[in-house]
C-alpha cells in the first residue's frame, strides 16, 4: 500500500472482523516477528502487523527525515484512515513501543487500549539525549561501513538480548535470519532518525493519557522493568505485567504468554 509516498508493507489476518489489534515491531525486526503470536490468537480479532519505515518490505528512503517519530506516526495514521480503521488496540515492542506511545498520545481517540512491551517514553534530559544521539550515529556509520552481517553479529550479542541465548537453536536462527534480511540503509537511518536520543521525552505527557495501558516486561530485563514501574506511577489507568524467566523480547521468548496477555485485555 502506498502511504504518504512510501510503499508500506503489512500483514493482516481476519480482515472482516471489526475488533482490531495493531502490532508494531522493534529495531531490526519486521511484521514477521509477530507470526507466532498472530497464529495463537484465533479468529475473533483482526490483527494487523506493520513493517515500520526502513524495516521489512516497507521502503527505506535515503532521507533521514522519513524516519522521524513524527513521520512514522503520520504514515501509520494515514494507513489506518485508508483502511477505515477507526479504533483499535495498539501493541508496540521496544522501538515500536516508543512509536506506539507517541501515536497514542497524538491520536488518543483512536486507541481502545495501549499495550507496551519493553518500551520507554524516551530519555529525560538533553544531556542523555545528546550522548545517545552520538552513540546511535556512530553505530549507524559502523553498520554502513561493515555491512549487515557484521552488525547483526554485534547486535545479537548486546546484553539486552542475553536471555535469547537460552532459546532453542531454531528460534535463535529465525531471529538472526529476520535481522539479516533488513536493509542496511533502513536500519542506519532508523538509528539516526528514530533512535531513543532523537525523540523527545514523553514522560511529562503520560499523566494526561486516560485510556487503559498495559506495560509488559520480562523478569530478566531489569532496565525496562524499572522504566515500566516508573511509567505505571504516571499513567491514570495502567497495569504492569511481569513475565517470569523472560528478557526484553517477551513475544519471541514466550509467545504463548504474550498472546494470552493481549487476549485477556481485549
Amino acid at each position: 500500500m502506498t502511504v504518504n509516498g512510501l510503499n508500506v508493507h503489512y500483514k493482516i489476518i481476519n480482515p472482516r472482523v471489526e475488533k482490531t489489534v495493531v502490532l508494531l515491531h522493534g529495531f531490526t525486526g519486521s511484521s514477521a516477528t509477530w507470526d507466532k503470536v498472530m497464529s495463537l490468537m484465533g479468529d475473533q480479532v483482526r490483527i494487523i502487523a506493520i513493517d515500520l519505515n526502513g524495516h521489512g518490505y516497507t521502503d527505506s528512503p535515503n532521507n533521514v527525515e522519513h524516519y522521524s517519530i513524527e513521520k512514522q506516526i503520520a504514515v501509520l495514521h494515514e494507513l489506518f484512515v485508508q483502511r477505515g480503521i477507526n479504533i483499535f488496540t495498539l501493541v508496540g515492542y521496544s522501538m515500536g513501543g516508543r512509536i506506539a506511545l507517541a501515536y497514542a498520545l497524538q491520536y488518543p481517540e483512536t486507541i481502545e487500549q495501549l499495550i507496551l512491551e519493553s518500551a520507554s517514553p524516551g530519555l529525560q534530559t538533553n544531556e542523555e539525549r545528546t550522548v545517545r544521539v552520538k552513540a546511535d550515529n556512530t553505530l549507524a556509520d559502523r553498520l554502513e561501513e561493515e555491512g549487515i552481517q557484521a552488525f547483526v553479529d554485534h547486535w545479537e550479542n548486546i546484553s539486552l538480548f542475553e536471555s535469547q541465548k537460552n532459546l532453542p537453536l531454531d528460534i535463535q536462527e529465525e531471529i538472526r535470519a529476520e535481522r539479516l534480511l533488513q536493509n542496511e540503509r533502513g536500519l542506519a537511518n532508523s538509528l539516526r532518525g528514530v533512535g531513543t536520543g532523537q525523540q523527545k521525552s514523553y514522560w511529562d505527557e503520560l499523566t494526561r493519557f486516560t485510556k487503559p495501558v498495559v506495560l509488559v516486561t520480562g523478569e530478566l530485563d531489569k532496565k525496562f522493568y524499572q522504566i515500566a514501574v516508573d511509567m505505571k506511577n504516571l499513567f491514570q489507568n495502567c497495569k504492569h505485567v511481569v513475565v517470569p524467566k523472560a528478557g526484553h523480547a517477551i513475544h519471541v521468548e514466550n509467545p504463548e504468554t504474550f498472546a494470552t496477555i493481549i487476549e485477556e485485555q481485549i
